[in-house]
């Protein structure tokens, strides 16, 4: 029986005739397909700007430096995520705490986040920055986030590598309505790839500029932004250090052109949720609400026997189905420990990853291999 892995991209003739004819241009790093990928991801959020990167990481990296996140600073993100979120706030010399996630949608829990929030102004250690992350492709509650922003003065870095194709209150997700920026990744296993990829959204022009200076260095060829005048037309400054974060015209080719087919791909990911939703009502295993606005990047089940997870993985990897599990807790791994977080810190986070199991979910994934799936699951929990 072949492979049924937990993810994988959809690739057309058309993505391949996309990036073809970029193969045969006059440009193939940073060029005009790049400019044209960001503006139609801009278009299709409802956004007012979009830079695209190399990949989610550095997106979340250059969000946290353009907010002015640094030394002496404080970030706070969901332990129920890959570590890039929390370590982006790292990478600028902040610290880096988490907030317990809600038990039912396995976001950030916003009622969490405003005590934590009322023990930290009393302590005088709030947060610059905070990252909630929407799980699965499920958005977080962000209009509280917001208030909560609004209230206690920090900046808000939605992590929606998860949710490229969500809705959160009729508004596509990356839109900013509540948040400062917004992050995508396209690795091949999200809702649509560039192969490796990311993009940065947001509102604020001057904001948006500075993420597009670090992404290149920290170099302009705008005579407006230079230091004296320019002394030519090859003339360029680094005015800033930045880093060389770039997409090249190949990926962009490729991005655009699944762009295109994002509603489909998350149609068919929300029919197969559904169908899931249907078959496994009967099994001894929490499932994930069936929540219509989620781009449902992953199926994620929660063992009710918490003590099988390690058996049925096994079982169903061995039959040839590529069952994963999301996510290990962030504050959990040993780099986090040795910065003194322990187990029972963040307790809710903790009991979903005990029985988290991640089943097959992706558009080519056929209804008799899903069946295939869900049979061996059965198998597996008796």
């Amino acid at each position: 029986m072949s492979f049924i892995p937990y993810g994988r991209q959809v690739i057309g003739d058309e993505d391949i005739a996309a990036v073809s004819e970029v193969l045969r241009s006059d440009w193939l790093t940073q060029g005009p397909a790049v400019e044209r990928f960001e503006q139609a991801v801009a278009q299709y959020c409802g956004a007012a700007h979009a830079v695209a990167v190399n990949s989610a990481t550095s997106a979340l990296h250059l969000a946290c430096l353009a907010l002015g996140v640094g030394p002496g600073d404080l970030g706070w993100t969901t332990p129920n995520t890959f570590v890039a979120s929390a370590n982006c706030l790292l990478y600028c010399g902040a610290s880096v705490d988490f907030v317990d996630i809600d038990p039912v949608t396995r976001n950030m829990d916003v009622a969490a986040l405003e005590s934590k929030l009322i023990r930290a102004r009393d302590a005088g250690r709030l947060p610059k920055v905070v990252i909630p992350v929407h799980f699965a492709g499920h958005p977080c509650d962000m209009a509280g986030i917001r208030r909560l922003a609004d209230a206690y003065g920090f900046k808000v870095v939605e992590d929606a590598s998860h949710a490229v194709g969500a809705c959160y209150r009729g508004r596509p997700v990356g839109s900013c309505e509540h948040a400062d920026l917004a992050v995508f990744s396209f690795h091949p296993v999200k809702i649509m790839t560039t192969g490796e990829g990311g993009m940065l959204l947001g509102n604020d022009a001057a904001l948006m500029r500075r993420v597009a200076l670090l992404r290149s260095h920290g170099i302009t060829r705008d005579p407006a932004e230079m230091e004296g005048e320019s002394e030519g037309g090859w003339y360029y400054q680094q005015i800033g250090l930045g880093y060389n974060y770039r997409m090249t015209d190949i990926q962009a080719a490729l991005g655009a052109s699944q762009l295109a087919r994002v509603g489909a791909f998350v149609a068919r990911r929300r029919e197969l949720a559904a169908r899931y939703g249907e078959m496994l009502a009967d099994l001894p295993l929490r499932l994930p609400a069936q929540d219509r606005d989620s781009a449902w990047h992953l199926y994620v089940v929660g063992l009710a026997e918490r003590s099988l997870r390690r058996r049925v993985y096994d079982a169903m990897r061995a039959a040839g189905i590529g069952v994963n599990v999301h996510y290990i807790p962030a504050h959990l791994q040993p780099w986090y420990r040795r910065l003194g977080f322990q187990p029972g810190d963040f307790p809710v986070a903790e009991a979903h990853y005990a029985g988290a199991l991640t089943l097959p979910l992706y558009p080519g994934l056929s209804e008799l291999d899903q069946e295939r799936v869900v049979r061996v699951l059965r198998q597996a929990l008796t």
